[in-house]
């Protein structure tokens, strides 16, 4: 079976927010099967649109429990306070087996 990865590029307009925000969602994560492959860190954009200002990439098992873990009632809450705190470009991509 293939993992699921969501990948996220996020531009924070509320900083405070968004700290919150930081602090319920890694329980929600690890709840669902799933691990933090990015959070932060430096990147460089090599082509194409200029990126937001923050990459994250998620892995779940499979594509079906990261589609679960992003409509899951646990992460409902939290995912209100980003959109409340950021603008966000966010994909859901099947992985290779």
């Amino acid at each position: 079976m293939a993992y699921g990865y969501i990948v996220v590029q996020v531009d924070v307009h509320d900083q405070e927010k968004f700290e919150k925000y930081r602090a319920l969602v890694p329980d929600t994560i690890k709840k669902h099967g799933g691990e933090y492959l990015v959070r932060g860190g430096a990147f460089e954009k090599l082509e194409g649109a200029d990126p937001l200002g923050r990459m994250v990439v998620l892995r779940f098992p499979s594509y079906a429990q990261a589609k679960a873990w992003y409509d899951s009632d646990d992460y409902a809450g939290p995912k209100a306070m980003r959109h409340a705190a950021s603008s966000a470009n966010a994909i859901l991509i099947e992985g290779v087996e």
